[in-house]
């Protein structure tokens, strides 16, 4: 799991592995988003996404429509989304991508569904991307036997990032709280002057 502030890098991190992980002869490989736009937009076509990070020699063709990516070598990428968790049923995978998890609304389904169908291989593997919040899932997977756990701040990559969004973003909201979890993904567990505690809405939650 990369828990790590805006801007920190983790889209490229996700397609830099996914490249790395279909050099070193993994083949199925699923890619989750929380929109199907956004894994379009975002981990597949983005500026920092998997098209843009591989070379033009190595790179998968790219069926829209089916939601594909082949690469030369046979691997082959299928992307989902977190709005229709039941669609990661009747898959199976060696190599899966989970970007920015705390945002899913069916973040639970979404993550037990797909654990299911990590099962290709002698060394299956899942890599997280988020921006942190204090959700259940997010806490337990943190805790999992197995999990390696990398945490940055936006301020980590400032040399590639423009100036301006250190001065009129990184600037105003430093010393707050939101710039706590959305630059330094600090994991908050409760909401200043809160009068509920998210522990007791978390274990007290209808299925």
């Amino acid at each position: 799991m990369i828990m790590s502030g805006r801007g920190w890098g983790k889209t490229r991190t996700g397609a830099e592995w996914i490249r790395e992980r279909v050099q070193a002869g993994y083949r199925r490989i699923g890619l989750i988003a929380k929109t199907p736009a956004d894994a379009r937009d975002i981990m597949i076509e983005g500026e920092s996404g998997i098209l843009a990070c591989i070379p033009k020699e190595e790179r998968p063709t790219y069926e829209t429509t089916k939601r594909r990516l082949t690469w030369k070598n046979g691997a082959v990428a299928l992307a989902f989304s977190s709005h229709e968790p039941d669609h990661l049923r009747g898959v199976q995978f060696d190599t899966v991508w989970v970007d920015e998890l705390a945002t899913y609304e069916y973040a639970r389904e979404t993550w037990e569904t797909m654990r299911f169908a990590l099962r290709l291989s002698d060394d299956p593997r899942c890599l997280v991307t988020t921006t942190p919040k204090p959700m259940a899932i997010i806490k337990e997977i943190i805790k999992e036997e197995g999990t390696v756990l990398t945490t940055g701040s936006s301020y980590d990559n400032q040399a590639n990032l423009t100036p301006q969004f250190f001065d009129q973003i990184l600037s105003r909201y430093e010393n707050t709280r939101i710039g706590r979890q959305e630059i330094h993904a600090e994991l908050l567990d409760e909401a200043e002057g809160s009068l509920w505690k998210r522990d007791w809405i978390e274990n007290t939650r209808v299925g």
